[in-house]
Formats: C-alpha cells, sequence, structure tokens
C-alpha cells in the first residue's frame, strides 16, 4: 500500500470532525472460513445505517462481556443511550457481523469498531474493539472479525494499529492477534484485576503496520 499524503495532510482526524475519514456505509456477503456458513458484514458510522435490532442485541453482548469482567476494562454496564454514544461519537466506523438476509437478535455473530488511538497529528494510528456473540464461541467469528477489522482500517485512512489492553489472561485474542501478524509492541504489568482472578493480570500492546 502506498501512502496518500495528500490525505493524510488533511488529518488531524478528530479536530477536524472526521470529515477526512471516507464514510463507507453498506454490507458485504461472504462465508466464513472455518465453517462456511454464510454470514453478512453490516458497516457504517450511525445508528440509522444498522438495523436497530442487531444495535440492541450488540449492546446486550457488551454489556454481557462487560459483566464477565474479562476482556474490557470498564466495570458498570452502559445503558443504551450510552453505548450508542460510546459507539458512534466522533463518527466511529462500526461493523456488525450477522448471519445472512436476517436481523433478528439471534442472528448476531459479533462486531467490532474501528477509531483513532491517538489524538492530533497521530491520529492516523487506530485502535479496535471487538465483541463475539458469548453463545456462538468457539466459530472462528473472533478471527474472521480481525481479517475484516485489517480489511477495513486503510480503507478508512489508517496506516497502523495499535491495541493497548490485551490481557495476558485472554488466550484466544492472542492467538488471534498472534496469527494475523501483529507484533507485541510492549507490555503493562500489573494493569487489570479480573473477575475470577486472584491477583492483578498484565496486557500485551499489539501494533501492526496497515501500510504492507
Amino acid at each position: 500500500m502506498t501512502l496518500d499524503m495528500n490525505f493524510l495532510e488533511q488529518l488531524p482526524f478528530d479536530e477536524s470532525l472526521y470529515v477526512a475519514i471516507p464514510q463507507i456505509v453498506g454490507t458485504e456477503s461472504f462465508n466464513l472460513q472455518k465453517t462456511g456458513g454464510a454470514v453478512k458484514l453490516w458497516t457504517g458510522h450511525a445508528e440509522e445505517h444498522f438495523p436497530r435490532e442487531l444495535l440492541v442485541k450488540l449492546w446486550e453482548e457488551f454489556n454481557y462481556v462487560v459483566e464477565e469482567g474479562r476482556t474490557y476494562p470498564f466495570c458498570a454496564k452502559f445503558s443504551y443511550e450510552e453505548y450508542m454514544e460510546y459507539l458512534f461519537g466522533g463518527k466511529k466506523f462500526l461493523a456488525i457481523l450477522a448471519e445472512e438476509d436476517e436481523t433478528t437478535p439471534d442472528s448476531f455473530l459479533g462486531h467490532f469498531y474501528v477509531k483513532p488511538n491517538y489524538v492530533g497529528r497521530s491520529s492516523h494510528v487506530c485502535n479496535g474493539g471487538f465483541v463475539v456473540n458469548h453463545g456462538k464461541r468457539g466459530l472462528g467469528l473472533g478471527k474472521e472479525l480481525g481479517r475484516k477489522y485489517l480489511a477495513y482500517a486503510p480503507r478508512l485512512g489508517y496506516v497502523y494499529s495499535v491495541f493497548n489492553l490485551v490481557y495476558e489472561t485472554n488466550v484466544a485474542s492472542l492467538k488471534i492477534w498472534d496469527s494475523l501478524g501483529f507484533e507485541r509492541i510492549g507490555y503493562v504489568k500489573n494493569v487489570a484485576m479480573l473477575k475470577g482472578e486472584s491477583s492483578l493480570v498484565g496486557a500485551h500492546i499489539y501494533g501492526k503496520d496497515l501500510t504492507e
């Protein structure tokens, strides 16, 4: 990938209210690599770009993960309104994976978002958050979302990705990012008190060049 310096000169994303970021709104259908099942990926930057049924299920699944207390640093659950602001504040990019041609809550498979990891002149470096439907774990959905993240983040103008806190106890995520070519660029010791642990847990920091 060749860097578009004319595009990058329009940055910083955040101080220009993200007007430089391309708007990617629509759907993409494909088959899961592990199971072959037909799925649809919904993409957009605002609530109106998605079926409400999927957004409600996404919110419920996120709160489930928060309550689990194993992978995200949040302690308190979000109201629906708070979560919509969290998802779409600053015109973040959201992608929702669902079973093909369905928008019922049971069709929800997982989601990810993309946002700047830093501000100002470093806002071309992105970060992402991922959630897989807890009732459909083990189907390879996390890695599938990771692949799509790597496909869409460069299209949004980002040139590097950083994940700040991948807890060392989150073995599934560690395997995914290692297998997708991310580098372990740092480690934060004793950064979290997670549910089910009797001592503080550290976290790996991952990075990946999106221009290669």
